[in-house]
């Protein structure tokens, strides 16, 4: 069994980290379609995502719920915990998950998943325990060029190609 669960974390990950604020107080956040259509098509292949964010956002909930998100923690302090109890859930271990975060709080998770990949903006100290630090930049379809490594690496080239022809 190889890669079964993807982890991503969101602000500068799944969105470039900005954060805009209306003049009513409302929150605007950006994500890119491409990285949308390959976690589509990643769970179209019978695998699972998980978005575990430190922040709690209406706008992100939605997201997940839009591309059937199987596994949407908010809020969270203490991220690698969290996928340490989904794990158990799911009868996986970290040797199943490829991660990908940012910053320092995306840390524990990254170092303890199989694989770990990051954008290239991403935090210096997160780059240095990375397995991979991918050309994109968060938001602007770091996670389909992390996807596309992953359909690579677990030879699901044809599977992955057949969900659109």
């Amino acid at each position: 069994m190889g890669i079964e669960l993807i982890v991503l974390d969101v602000d500068g990950t799944l969105t470039d980290g900005k954060i805009t604020y209306t003049q009513n107080g409302d929150e605007i956040k950006s994500f890119s379609v491409k990285d949308g259509l390959a976690i589509a098509s990643w769970i179209k292949l019978g695998k699972q995502v998980a978005i575990i964010t430190g922040r709690t956002s209406k706008i992100v909930e939605r997201r997940a719920n839009e591309l059937g998100i199987q596994h949407f923690y908010q809020g969270i302090h203490n991220k690698q915990e969290v996928l340490a109890n989904l794990l158990d859930e799911l009868n996986l271990t970290f040797e199943n998950v490829a991660s990908s975060g940012d910053d320092l709080n995306d840390y524990t998770m990254l170092n303890a998943s199989k694989l770990s990949y990051v954008p290239a903006d991403a935090s210096p100290h997160v780059k240095a325990i990375a397995d991979e630090v991918l050309s994109a930049k968060g938001g602007d379809a770091a996670i389909r060029e992390m996807i596309e490594k992953l359909i690579v690496l677990e030879n699901l080239e044809e599977e992955y190609l057949a969900l659109w022809q």
